[in-house]
């Protein structure tokens, strides 16, 4: 077969090699870590805690941790302040010129953007891990659970360890980076969010098997059949660019004299979703602050009404809102890293032009007019995907851990690092000679 072959010849080439057992040694470290729980709890007692973490927003987290989150785990807060941490950083880059100056400094400067994204990520740690211990007991743990107490050594020493678990977690991300196949902190996600799935399957295949008139296997393959069609959607929205014609001028000399010629036509790639999950990340962030106003109301009817609709993750209200938001968000982050202003600049520079389009400005009031226009139907599909996940829960009572994979982030992000991977690995293979993972046809002879 085309795919075993393809598999042959990326452990005919060393490097691959080593780079991908190496992802793959480190990768099984983090699963390790996500089962080791936190000195001085009991693990047998952490049951009712994993079914309380099980959906909802909680259940999100989980599943970015793997597992970590419910298991009181070493890695309990995952690699997630380290992201959140670097959407911070990437934010401020707007409004503080010391950061604009270090973002136009090439190497140097994005090493010092590191450095400040690693000590921001350790401060988030140091205001989460607190707030992640203090709520244990709330999510479930019993107080006997607790072998040593809930004492000053305890908060102390747990702290320490969670900070050094997410610390380890961005260093096994960027060693994945710099040694493996790359995408080290998607590929940390990916992992943890591909851990939770057949637990979350066989959960809902045992309650329409068993439950007795859920559908029975019938209801099985036709979720099952949904679910593809949704990853083939997602794959749509992560690949679709708009190709915008690009001509280059080169120079050439004739007679002692040099005059421009016309080059050869190519395409300038805009990407119809250039925000990736980030607007389904901000929008999540956003959707606690109904919640919390509800409850700064108090009994009242309008607290009670935010605290009910808003409470429900798959709740009609709180999917309305959640996918306005998601296209909001769409276009501030395009806005913020598209910069159309740049892509003009380097295009005149490098002798490029859009035909019909002069040079500069123009160029880039036209970029930023076909970013808007294909922002807009890009926006609205990543929406539609985000709050899918409501829908087969209200519609066709998928349960809720199993709906979590029909879209929004965690598709998106499982969607979207498999793509990134294959096609490092396909670099590797093109610059070997042999035929990638994407390509069809007969493997071409090695060159030596």
């Amino acid at each position: 077969m085309k795919f075993i072959e393809t598999l042959k010849n990326v452990w005919k080439i060393t490097e691959l090699k080593d780079r991908i057992m190496l992802t793959l040694g480190l990768l099984l470290v983090y699963r390790f870590g996500a089962q080791v729980v936190l000195p001085g709890i009991d693990a047998s007692q952490l049951g009712e805690l994993a079914s309380n973490t099980d959906q909802g927003i909680l259940g999100l987290l989980n599943a970015f941790t793997g597992g970590a989150f419910a298991n009181a785990s070493v890695f309990a807060l995952g690699i997630m302040p380290y992201i959140s941490a670097s959407i911070v950083v990437q934010l401020m880059g707007i409004a503080i010129p010391y950061l604009q100056k270090l973002q136009k400094d090439g190497a140097s400067g994005q090493k010092k953007i590191t450095q400040i994204t690693r000590w921001l990520t350790i401060a988030i740690c140091l205001v989460q891990a607190p707030g992640y211990l203090a709520s244990l007991p709330a999510l479930g743990i019993p107080t006997s659970a607790f072998l040593l107490g809930t004492g000053t050594m305890f908060y102390v020493s747990s702290v320490i360890i969670l900070v050094t678990g997410c610390v380890f977690a961005m260093w096994l991300g960027e060693k994945i980076t710099d040694k493996g196949i790359g995408n080290g902190i998607s590929l940390l996600i990916m992992v943890g969010i591909i851990a939770r799935m057949p637990a979350s399957f066989v959960q809902n295949f045992a309650s329409r098997v068993e439950g007795g008139g859920n559908g029975g296997m019938m209801m099985v393959l036709i979720e099952l059949v949904i679910w593809f069609v949704i990853i083939l959607l997602s794959i749509m929205l992560v690949m679709g660019v708009r190709k915008i014609a690009v001509q280059y001028a080169r120079r050439t000399a004739s007679g002692g004299y040099e005059k421009n010629v016309f080059g050869s036509r190519q395409f300038l790639p805009l990407k119809l979703n250039a925000s990736g999950v980030m607007p389904i990340i901000f929008a999540q962030a956003i959707m606690f602050v109904p919640t919390l106003i509800g409850k700064g109301l108090g009994e009242g009817p309008v607290g009670q009404w935010l605290q009910t609709n808003f409470n429900d993750f798959f709740g009609l209200w709180y999917n309305i809102v959640f996918g306005l938001l998601i296209i909001v968000f769409t276009y501030f982050y395009t806005a913020i890293t598209v910069p159309t202003n740049k892509m003009a600049d380097d295009l005149k520079r490098s002798g490029g032009f859009i035909p019909g389009i002069r040079p500069g400005t123009e160029t880039s009031e036209y970029l930023d007019k076909i970013m808007s226009q294909i922002t807009l139907p890009g926006s609205i599909f990543l929406a539609m995907i985000a709050v899918f996940p409501a829908v087969v829960v209200k519609l066709m009572g998928v349960q809720d851990g199993w709906a979590l994979f029909f879209g929004g982030t965690s598709l998106l992000i499982m969607v979207g690092v498999a793509i990134d991977t294959m096609q490092q690995v396909n670099s590797y293979l093109l610059n070997k000679h042999y035929d990638g993972l994407m390509k069809t046809g007969k493997n071409r002879k090695a060159i030596a």
